[in-house]
């Protein structure tokens, strides 16, 4: 299955809000610039019917090389996740 590259989003997002693709690129980008801000703060960010952008923080842990079966310890990280809507799921699946 192929793949939309940033320039064909960018191009289908212009044609479909009848506006240039430079100012759906700032649109974009300052959505997902939103979206880290919130996440960095603790908030979500939820579309109805989309989706919901939060914080996901995990704990330190140990690990083992693939390779050696040594132990690794692992640092405790963040990173945004997301979930689906029910409406989405739906739309996916139906």
């Amino acid at each position: 299955m192929p793949n939309m590259s940033k320039s064909d989003l960018l191009s289908a997002i212009a044609e479909s809000a009848d506006c240039g693709k430079g100012d759906a690129e700032a649109v974009i980008d300052a959505f997902f610039a939103q979206v880290v801000g919130a996440a960095q703060s603790g908030d979500a960010v939820a579309w109805p019917g989309f989706g919901k952008f939060s914080l996901a923080e995990r704990a330190a842990r140990t690990g083992r090389n693939p390779q050696t079966g040594a132990p690794v310890q692992i640092n405790a990280s963040k990173s945004v996740k997301f979930s689906a809507a029910k409406a989405l799921k739906e739309s996916m699946n139906g």
